[in-house]
């Protein structure tokens, strides 16, 4: 099973598991940011990406500038290790990794958990690639990824013992969309997959084709 029969999989279960009023308010905030046309206000294919400088989970320090000059860039922001969907992403990405290091490339995760929990999600999963904590969601608010949880979205999350201001290190209860972009040697994006709905997330093998 690939990533996106896994992803399909996976919500199908949920509806059929996740009590019918709680389901509602998931799927109900999910359409919102659609809605909204959320994903809008990110950046997108041809636009440059911001250079940044974040903490990885195991106290390095890694800047975007210089891992693009040894080549393209693979970025995955993710919500937490808390969201299952983002654990079968960080697999499947780490599935693909020896092909994307074949190609030159390098792969960055990055979500606005703390570094300790950050390190906590690189281990459950076994990657062998940067997890970088974007605290406070810094970049992810220049890239336009973040919106803010509803409150009876945060209930809902509270009822299944996910405890957001825990992993982020605040209280601001702001997550980004679960996002994909692949970044040329000279910044510029060539592929950029932000979906408001956490559910989906970029093929790898679309991922391939692009490095």
């Amino acid at each position: 099973m690939d990533l996106i029969e896994e992803l399909r999989a996976k919500k199908n279960a949920s509806a059929q598991n996740i009590p019918t009023e709680k389901w509602n308010i998931m799927m109900n905030s999910t359409q919102q940011l659609i809605k909204e046309h959320l994903s809008k206000k990110a950046l997108k294919e041809g636009d440059k990406m911001i250079d940044f400088t974040l903490p990885n989970a195991v106290g390095g320090i890694i800047t975007l500038s210089e891992k693009l000059e040894k080549g393209s860039v693979i970025i995955s922001f993710y919500r937490g290790g808390w969201c299952p969907y983002c654990n079968m992403e960080l697999r499947a990405l780490q599935e693909i990794l020896p092909q994307i290091k074949k190609s030159g490339a390098s792969l960055l995760a990055i979500s606005p958990e703390t570094p300790d929990h950050s390190l906590n999600t690189s281990e459950k999963n076994n990657l062998q690639f940067d997890v970088l904590s974007d605290v406070d969601n810094s970049i992810s608010k220049k890239i336009g990824l973040v919106f803010k949880i509803p409150k009876n979205l945060r209930e809902v999350y509270h009822s299944f013992n996910i405890d957001v201001p825990k992993h982020n290190g605040n209280s601001d209860y702001e997550l980004p969309m679960p996002a994909t972009f692949v970044i040329n040697k000279n910044g510029m994006i060539t592929y950029a997959f932000v979906p408001e709905d956490y559910t989906e997330r970029a093929d790898p093998k679309k991922i391939l084709e692009l490095i």
